[in-house]
């Protein structure tokens, strides 16, 4: 996951990294399936995220954006950007959000959903010259998760509590100088810092870390002719994860029970052949030596053909490689009464190649769009979490066999009316992995996911109306076990296919607007998330088989206000 094109939200922050980023703060997400650019390194798999957020430069004025919900969440943003002069803007984002009820629609004696508290503040800064860009800034996020049992489950001293306290320091720069803006030659230079530090308590089980993230990327690009860019560049990244464990019930042992530091430079170069009318081919190559794995190389390829306006067709192939923290990533795993084997795990690594078109259509005097794509991966080798092969244990290791996936997914959208737009897509989803010496489906991942949109505007553009439904297929749950006696682990070999229904109304005002909706409101939810919620100090306990909602039906209001912004 990037921000704005620098590496972010790694290691212990990937379980909750969108948590991080507060909705209004968005400005879009970049979504590129598949191996994306070398430039962005070397770890795109199966695709990237990047996010970009509101940016200083921006029109000027604040924005502030209040939420309330029935579970009892609270969360307040706001935004606020001045352009000190023609070439200096700066930019404030802040965030809090707070719960105050403990739900527990399913009577478990465990809280649904956690209690977070949390705060989160960004400065941005830009200068925009002519022949020099900068973009900086610094942010601080402070949060405190709270679940486990009810008050009403157990006493004090008895009870099971999970609390995750975090905070999170991050700072960023980035540097462009323009050396010749007819041909487009530009060096700039990206950098950021990140400490991550982490407090968390599963039971008697704790986790603590102060994970110290580097990175910087000096870069160069030029167009040769209209037709014709090169780029090329240097990258760094070190990662130094401090972590210490404390286990008082259950285990935690092996070769790789302990997350290691990691410093990854880097080398290089990408041509890309822009026709203009029917042609873009991108090449990239790139070589990466780490401290832990030595030296790899990573090739990616990426081809679009648009004879038109009404059709183009993109392939794509890659390959990419990941180092995995076990503990950083896997945290979670901790909450569970199994007993947890980490191998000395190698790095991930694996193809990527896909294909996709889109065409766009007039019908009945509108225009139809549709896509149609596939993805396949396939892992040379992959960090596996297995809870198949053992029913106490459950064990991070290496892929032993084969492991792949099948992507397929068609979307279609259309104007049905003015101001209304129906969108539907539906994908299907094959993978498979080697699993106590069988391949096998993945367990816990879905094996279709289906979407239809309906969003309306009223023509004077006052009334918003927007509602989705949200269709999700079933697949396997991790193998049961069964012992003959009181101490078994038994649940349905398979979770069944179940839908959600979100719903939005929006009235927009002059300055402000409010809004008014809810999420699954069709009540779907996963009646007993939890095994042996009864016994949580005993390894027959286990809350990390979590495949769908766990809460019900939730509505929410909430208001935006803009001042010295048009709507």
């Amino acid at each position: 996951m990037l921000a704005e094109n620098i590496p972010n939200w790694r290691g212990t922050a990937i379980p909750y990294s969108l948590s991080y980023v507060p909705g209004p703060w968005m400005k879009s997400i970049l979504v590129s399936k598949g191996a994306s650019s070398v430039r962005n390194g070397y770890e795109s798999i199966t695709g990237q995220i990047d996010v970009e957020f509101l940016k200083p430069e921006d029109e000027q004025g604040a924005t502030i954006n209040l939420y309330g919900n029935s579970e009892g969440r609270m969360e307040a943003n706001a935004d606020a950007n001045v352009h000190l002069t023609q070439r200096l803007n700066t930019e404030v984002l802040a965030h809090y959000e707070r719960s105050f009820i403990d739900m527990d629609g399913n009577d478990d004696g465990f809280i649904d959903m956690p209690r977070v508290r949390q705060f989160n503040i960004h400065n941005r800064w830009d200068w925009l010259g002519y022949t020099y860009i900068f973009h900086g800034g610094l942010a601080l996020l402070d949060e405190d998760r709270k679940s486990g049992q009810t008050q009403d489950a157990a006493s004090s001293a008895d009870r099971y509590e999970i609390g995750l306290k975090t905070h999170r320091y991050e700072g960023y720069m980035k540097h462009a100088f323009f050396l010749d803006r007819e041909h487009g030659t530009n060096i700039a230079l990206m950098a950021s810092a990140t400490l991550h530090q982490l407090d968390a308590h599963y039971g008697h089980k704790r986790y603590k870390t102060d994970e110290r993230n580097l990175y910087a990327q000096l870069m160069f690009e030029t167009t040769f002719t209209s037709k014709h860019t090169l780029s090329a560049g240097l990258s760094i990244n070190h990662d130094d994860p401090d972590s210490e464990v404390t286990v008082t019930y259950g285990q935690l042992y092996g070769t790789g029970a302990h997350d290691q530091r990691e410093t990854t430079p880097g080398i290089y170069a990408q041509y890309t052949f822009n026709s203009y009318d029917r042609w873009i081919v991108m090449a990239g190559i790139r070589a990466d030596h780490s401290s832990l794995y030595g030296t790899f190389v990573t090739p990616r390829l990426h081809i679009k053909f648009a004879p038109s306006d009404k059709f183009s067709w993109r392939a794509t192939i890659g390959k990419g490689y990941r180092t995995t923290q076990p503990l950083a990533q896997y945290n979670n795993l901790m909450a569970s009464g199994r007993s947890i084997i980490i191998d000395e795990l190698k790095q991930e690594a694996a193809w990527n190649m896909g294909t996709s078109c889109s065409l766009t259509l007039p019908v009945a005097g509108r225009l139809l769009k549709a896509n149609l794509e596939y993805y396949y991966t396939h892992f040379d080798n992959q960090t596996v979490v297995d809870y198949d092969s053992r029913p106490w244990i459950i064990h991070i290791t290496n892929l032993d066999g084969r492991s792949f996936s099948h992507t397929i997914q068609a979307d279609v959208s259309y104007p049905i009316l003015p101001g209304l737009e129906l969108t539907a897509a539906y994908r299907i989803n094959n993978v498979k992995t080697t699993l106590a010496g069988k391949l096998r489906e993945k367990p816990l991942t879905n094996r279709y996911k289906g979407l239809i949109t309906a969003s309306y505007r009223t023509p004077l553009g006052i009334w918003q109306f927007d509602v989705t439904l949200q269709l999700n297929g079933g697949g396997r749950m991790p193998t049961p076990y069964y012992t003959g006696n009181d101490n078994h682990l038994s649940w349905p070999e398979r979770f069944h296919a179940y839908e959600q229904l979100n719903a939005q109304v929006t009235r927009w005002f002059r300055h402000f607007s409010i809004y008014i909706g809810g999420e699954n409101l069709t009540g779907k939810r996963q009646k007993n998330p939890i095994i042996r919620p009864d016994e949580p100090w005993s390894g027959l306990f286990n809350p990390t088989l979590v495949w769908g909602p766990v809460s019900g039906a939730m509505a929410y209001a909430g208001i935006r206000i803009n001042l010295g912004r048009t709507l």
